[in-house]
């Protein structure tokens, strides 16, 4: 299943932001997988904080080969030590068992969140132990696919904003203006963002100041 976008969204991107429609004709269709279950999503989110995406790939198939289906049940049930060794941190073994538990015990009703704004979805998340602004941010986007969502906090979408309108920093405010002109289709935006951070067109660079390097001292 991929993030549902169509004409609609194209066309209105377009109409607000000429260089951000430039960059979408030369791009073409995105196609970013979701994931619906909202339960496996914050693991797997969990999961791939601060290691590599290869990493993360390797621990949620390790995962899901023990269990199968990643439900509350099945973390339940697994001892802290047998979640650890799949090649996680005690910490984060330590945040899914404490997420599972939490539904389990009806302490967090996850289902509620579908019938909340995407800042409500931002205030639980954040409550529970493990989820950042940022992972929450991913989960409204990756999971529930909310369409205007767009993230200060991922470096990658800064990255994209410097090199689509030749930007040397992108500040709160700056970006709360591009935000405001994506805006009820931020979420589309984004993922062309990322796919210009990404290389998706060559001759584009990042206009950030380099940095210095420090002199060695002898």
């Amino acid at each position: 299943m991929y993030f549902e976008y169509g004409e609609k969204e194209i066309e209105f991107l377009k109409s607000r932001d000429k260089l951000l429609g430039e960059a979408i004709d030369r791009i073409g269709p995105i196609y970013r997988t979701v994931d619906s279950d909202l339960f496996s999503s914050v693991v797997h989110h969990i999961i791939g904080q601060q290691i590599s995406t290869a990493a993360q790939v390797t621990i949620w198939q390790r995962l899901r080969d023990r269990v199968k289906i990643v439900g509350v049940d099945a973390i339940d049930a697994l001892e802290l030590a047998e979640l650890q060794k799949l090649g996680m941190t005690f910490k984060k073994a330590g945040y899914i068992k404490d997420f599972a538990e939490k539904i389990k015990n009806k302490e967090f009703d996850i289902d509620a969140l579908h019938d909340l704004s995407d800042a409500e979805v931002i205030k639980e998340l954040v409550a529970l132990k493990g989820v950042g602004v940022w992972t929450a941010e991913m989960l409204l986007i990756f999971s529930m696919q909310r369409p205007d969502v767009v993230s200060f906090g991922d470096l990658a979408i800064q990255r994209g904003m410097r090199m689509l309108y030749h930007h040397r920093n992108i500040d709160r405010k700056m970006f709360a203006k591009y935000a405001r002109r994506y805006s009820p289709y931020a979420t589309v935006a984004g993922l062309y963002l990322w796919a210009i951070a990404g290389g998706a067109i060559p001759e584009m660079r990042d206009y950030a100041p380099k940095k210095k390097k420090q002199a060695t001292k002898k």
